[in-house]
């Protein structure tokens, strides 16, 4: 239903709020303040060198005009074996469908697998843009109170009967946390027992700290995997990422990519075919946020900045502030105007409980994340 000035109902949804808080940075910076960010999952880093290398090189040899709706088969076969040098998964090429961006992926899965008013799950806390991108698609996400216990991680308990569909991700946003092999292939079990998709949501895969991320494809071959060169491959603005199908689905995605996006940006398929072979320069990234990782947990609590739960990967700590605020979204403006510091209020990744809730996140430099660690200090006093 529309209103009285003809807008859908469907684009009320909320607003990303880290966003928000971008903008807001944004205008401090452009008043000439320097603000530290930790409310953004960014690398600092740019894209692997090899990769800008080769994308010179190809728009000097020629136009980046449209490609094949799925994406350039070059690419999708080198993901289909970064699948077997990763996971020892065996993928065939033709379920690889380059996207851009795994916001991209979202939208096409959640249309592809989905009819309007059906009920999809996923966890709390969780990346906000599930819950809207649902929304705005005549979609009805069911957040689940994912549990200490689990590493604020939802388990094969939370998956209810009534539900056409449940999201994961691990590491997740905004914990960093992840599920282990058992528990995955235990969610994977029951939404195969109620005949409900799994979309497994892996673009932080490759930021570990310890052990390995799991993919979705060593646990079900009915899984809907999606992925990103933004997090590990350091290219968040080329909008580029991918997502691996079951063989019957395809097609159906193929029309849809046809109708809603043409291609994925040509320039950023290309970039992101080199990335792909940049390992020394993007593990070494890595080592730097797991640095940043071992002084922010060592650090924040000293400040009243408690972690809900130690991250197993991705660069973010989540972190209690309940005996501080039952308002996060004043209390990052507050830590934002006083010191200079962007932080994201909780309320973004679980309405409810993020109230008492912040996400710092560490992947710009150990410098910045030390600045940004002594300005909070100050604060304190």
């Amino acid at each position: 239903m529309t209103d009285a000035r003809g807008v859908s109902g469907r684009g009320q949804v909320d607003p990303f709020i880290v966003m928000d808080v971008m903008e807001r940075a944004r205008r401090a910076e452009a008043a000439g303040r320097r603000v530290i960010h930790m409310e953004v999952g960014q690398p600092g880093t740019p894209a692997p060198a090899a990769a800008r290398r080769a994308l010179a090189d190809a728009m000097e040899r020629g136009p980046l005009g449209y490609t094949v709706a799925l994406g350039l088969p070059d690419l999708r076969s080198r993901i289909a074996r970064h699948y077997a040098d990763w996971y020892g998964v065996d993928l065939d090429p033709a379920r690889v469908i380059v996207t851009a961006g795994a916001s991209g992926a979202f939208v096409l899965a959640f249309t592809a697998l989905f009819d309007a008013g059906d009920r999809v799950g996923l966890g709390l806390p969780g990346y906000p843009s599930y819950r809207q991108i649902l929304r705005a698609l005549s979609l009805v996400p069911v957040g689940v109170q994912a549990q200490a216990a689990n590493g604020l991680q939802p388990v094969a308990s939370d998956v209810s009967d009534d539900l056409a569909g449940f999201i994961v991700a691990s590491p997740a946003n905004p914990t960093g946390t992840m599920l282990d092999c058992t528990a995955l292939q235990a969610v994977a079990d029951r939404c195969s027992a109620i005949g409900a998709h799994f979309v497994s949501d892996e673009i932080y895969h490759g930021v570990e700290f310890g052990r390995r991320a799991v993919t979705a494809l060593e646990v079900s071959e009915d899984a809907t995997v999606m992925n990103s060169f933004s997090k590990y491959f350091s290219m968040t603005g080329w909008r580029v990422g991918w997502m691996v199908v079951p063989g019957r689905h395809v097609r159906t995605y193929e029309r849809l990519a046809q109708n809603m996006f043409i291609c994925p940006p040509h320039a950023s398929q290309v970039a992101a075919l080199h990335a792909l072979d940049a390992a020394e320069e993007l593990d070494a990234n890595v080592r730097v946020y797991a640095a940043n990782r071992d002084l922010m947990l060592d650090r924040l609590p000293d400040l009243g900045l408690t972690p809900v739960a130690p991250p197993d990967g991705a660069f973010y700590v989540y972190a209690d502030v309940s005996h501080l605020t039952d308002d996060s979204v004043a209390l990052a403006a507050d830590i934002l105007d006083r010191t200079g510091v962007a932080v994201t209020p909780g309320v973004d990744f679980d309405p409810d409980r993020g109230r008492r809730t912040l996400r710092l996140s560490y992947a710009r430099t150990t410098a910045e994340v030390e600045e940004g660690l002594d300005r909070l200090r100050g604060m304190r006093g």
